[in-house]
């Protein structure tokens, strides 16, 4: 693999403004090659340099004595290095030719300026990136102290015993068990303390001395505020300050190793890649060098990366050197020094394509499109379209089977978002917090949808041909049953808690869409309401499902219709049903503005509670017709529809900036072709605007019963699938400008010092 590829495939997708423009350098060595081959009689350099540089070309910068002796004698550049204020240093580059020499020179000195300004910048950012975690694990290291701290005094509860000493800490008395006195003992015996003949007596005075130093620690700290469940979030409505304190018992000692393990996970992955930054630039102004050695036959390299090894770039042992101290913190206090599962949890692999999701992939695709053919023929075959009683039947059984038209839909629509995502460089991993190695890639979700569709349409093929076979009327009673029997097997496989069909992203569907329907309790993340959006272009998926309640609650067949149509519950959820999904993202929007004080989220929620009213006034057209109703519904729908496009565009796609390079559109584009953008607005105004058929009331004769409204609830699903795109790009795009490749993970204590630190700053600040 050439290097500029390999560059692209290791680059940190967040981080890629700040690596080396390796393209950049080579397009104008090409222009240097370019002026060289144009001129014949250029002498590109001394025959004694160009003789020394073919006798030692296969030698490396690193084992080269006398190679560096040659270019000290004779140098083809200066680089010269000023120190700023800041502690910091910039380079630059002198090009020191001969007047015979010089025809390229102005080309390679437009290179040697690019060169330099490639190293300062890598330079500044990989300094400012090991200035950061060398605070984060400042942190890191009181968290892990007061982490021990309570670990020990958790420990010292748990051995009650009937003899009583005097805590290190408090004045009170606790009653110590002669059990907890193993671990002094054990101590001695495997020789870390000398035993003695008061040896006993000398270590329990070394480690209640120990330990009460530790334990001090107790009293500056407290569990910190995170708000992140929905009981920390209605203590913090109340204003309830109780739970802020330390419980000392080991559910609380459990839940902060788990913050405080993923905390650390976090910050060893930083750590990988702050180190994979520094080799893949290193590697990439060697490489590049070589190249201009190559084309120019000066020899420059040795000479140019001796600075680059001197600068900060080069110097990762620090790096180097904090990553091996938090894995062996990480092992010890985590894992019980088992490297090989704590290794697993700080470098967990790389998600690996398998040959056989591939294959059922396409099993299931051709097996799909066969039955659906099968289902055409036998509706054409039986003329069940035709027939007045066929048709009814039709007309009940249809709710039941789009329900998987819907969700199929959706499947492959997101599956087509994986695909583009990873082609156009989107970090959606990131993006949704996905465990590394356990996210789906397109042929999974493929796959998976595929799979749903051969049920529905075997159990949809067998159902028709059963039910209109007269032969086979005695089944008619299980017949009904077909649909209910896989709504059953699909939720069974959703919440099988074994690990199989992807256990993993399972129960993050699951918990996202949890947090969702207890909205706004649990604190708001990217997953969360991009989910509930997803819930938003799914109402007809989510009634269909309200009429299998109804269908299968309304007693015998012959009265289901009548029922499901008149009676006045299923109405009124028939409403409520359709304004769940708005609801939940109101109330996000809600939580966000509360916690962010970000005047967007109150736009962003008065949006969704227009739309809500819009939603119920359509909904009570569709019911009960009449003039008024339609006047009401097409207007609410109307605003809803505008503002809900403009924020589409505008908002969630950062399109339409006025002062952009990019006419109409945004700086920043992924997708090359500026046309795609144009064409997906208009898409997106065109896909909004047919929410409006409900109202104007279209009328195709060829189609029958529900079939017009599941026509437009698949364009919506498709204009969904078109805003998770670029919705998705806008926000990759936004972490590129801002370098977040890592989620802030909150730390589970709190030191009331530096409470008073931030207090004082604010003070500070206000006078200022």
């Amino acid at each position: 693999m050439k290097f500029g590829k390999n560059l692209k495939k290791h680059k940190v997708p967040e981080w890629t403004e700040a690596y080396v423009d390796y393209n950049g350098l080579k397009r104008i060595l090409q222009e240097i090659r370019n002026s060289i081959r144009n001129k014949p009689n250029t002498v590109g350099d001394s025959p004694k340099r160009l003789s020394l540089f073919r006798e030692f070309s296969a030698l490396t910068r690193h084992d080269d004595n006398l190679k560096n002796q040659v270019d000290i004698e004779n140098p083809v550049i200066f680089v010269h290095t000023v120190q700023q204020e800041n502690s910091r240093k910039l380079y630059n580059t002198k090009l020191l030719l001969s007047p015979e020499e010089g025809e390229s020179e102005e080309t390679e000195r437009i290179f040697f300026e690019k060169l330099d300004n490639e190293l300062n910048k890598t330079n500044d950012f990989y300094k400012d990136k090991v200035e950061e975690v060398m605070k984060e694990a400042a942190l890191l290291k009181r968290q892990l102290e007061a982490l021990v701290a309570l670990r020990i005094k958790v420990t010292n509860q748990s051995c009650m015993a009937p003899s009583k000493i005097k805590s290190p800490v408090r004045s009170d008395t606790v009653e110590v068990d002669s059990s907890c006195q193993v671990q002094h003992s054990d101590s001695v015996a495997k020789g870390n303390i000398p035993p003695t003949e008061n040896s006993v007596d000398t270590v329990e005075e070394n480690i209640d001395e120990q330990n009460s130093s530790r334990l001090d620690i107790l009293d500056r700290i407290k569990i910190s505020k995170t708000f992140d469940s929905p009981i920390s979030t209605i203590k913090g409505v109340l204003k309830d300050s109780r739970g802020n304190g330390l419980s000392y018992n080991k559910e609380e000692l459990k839940k902060v190793e788990e913050k405080l393990k993923v905390a650390f996970v976090e910050f060893y992955q930083k750590l990988s890649h702050l180190k994979s930054y520094s080799f893949m630039n290193l590697s990439a102004f060697l490489k590049i060098l070589k190249k201009y050695e190559k084309i120019t036959s000066r020899r420059v390299a040795s000479l140019y990366m001796k600075i680059v090894d001197n600068s900060n770039l080069g110097s990762s042992d620090e790096v180097i050197s904090l990553m091996e101290r938090v894995e062996a913190v990480f092992i010890k206090n985590f894992l019980n020094s088992n490297r090989r599962e704590g290794m697993k949890l700080l470098r967990p692999k790389q998600k690996i394509e398998k040959h056989c999701v591939t294959f059922l992939s396409g099993f299931f695709s051709g097996c799909s499109i066969s039955l659906l053919v099968a289902v055409i023929l036998l509706i054409e075959d039986r003329k069940l379209m035709l027939k007045k009683g066929a048709t009814s039947y039709m007309y009940i059984i249809f709710p039941l089977y789009s329900f998987y038209t819907y969700i199929v839909l959706h499947m492959l629509v997101y599956a087509a978002n994986i695909y583009f995502w990873r082609r156009y460089k989107i970090n959606y991993p990131f993006i949704f917090g996905f465990k590394q190695g356990t996210e789906l890639g397109y042929r999974d979700i493929f796959l998976l949808s595929n799979g749903l569709a051969v049920a529905a349409l075997a159990t949809f093929l067998l159902h028709l041909h059963v039910k209109m076979d007269s032969k086979s009327q005695h089944y008619e009673t299980y017949v009904e049953l077909l649909p209910l029997g896989l709504v059953i097997v699909v939720l069974a496989i959703t919440f099988c808690p074994f690990n199989v069909i992807y256990r993993s992203s399972r129960f993050f569907l699951i918990k996202c869409g949890f947090r969702c329907v207890c909205a706004p309790l649990y604190k708001v993340t990217l997953p969360d309401f991009f989910l509930a959006d997803q819930f938003t272009s799914q109402v007809q998926a989510i009634r269909s499902f309200e009429y299998y309640i109804c269908f299968y609650g309304g007693g015998k067949f012959s009265r289901r219709l009548s029922n499901c149509n008149s009676h006045d519950v299923y109405n009124v959820f028939y409403f409520v049903v359709a304004v769940i999904p708005y609801w939940f993202r109101f109330l996000q929007c809600v939580r966000r503005l509360l916690e962010e004080r970000d005047i967007a989220h109150a736009y962003n929620g008065l949006r969704y509670f227009g739309t809500i009213v819009a939603v119920v006034i359509r909904t009570a057209y569709e019911l009960r017709k009449g003039t008024l109703w339609k006047v009401l519904a097409l207007v609410s729908s109307v605003i809803a529809t505008i503002a809900n496009t403009y924020w589409d565009i505008f908002v969630d796609w950062g399109l339409l900036q006025r002062k952009s390079k990019n006419p109409f559109l945004r700086d920043k584009l992924l997708v090359s072709h500026k046309n795609v953008y144009f064409a997906a607005m208009v898409l997106d105004v065109v896909l909004r605007f047919a929410w409006l058929q409900v109202v104007l009331t279209f009328d195709v004769h060829s189609l029958q019963g529900k079939t017009i409204a599941t026509i437009f609830s698949c364009l919506e699903i498709l204009r969904r699938g078109l805003w998770n795109f670029f919705r998705l790009e806008n926000e990759h795009l936004n972490n590129v400008g801002k370098y977040r490749a890592f989620k802030s993970m909150p730390l589970p204590f709190t030191y009331y010092d530096d409470e008073d630190d931030d207090d004082d700053d604010d003070a500070i600040d206000k006078d200022d």
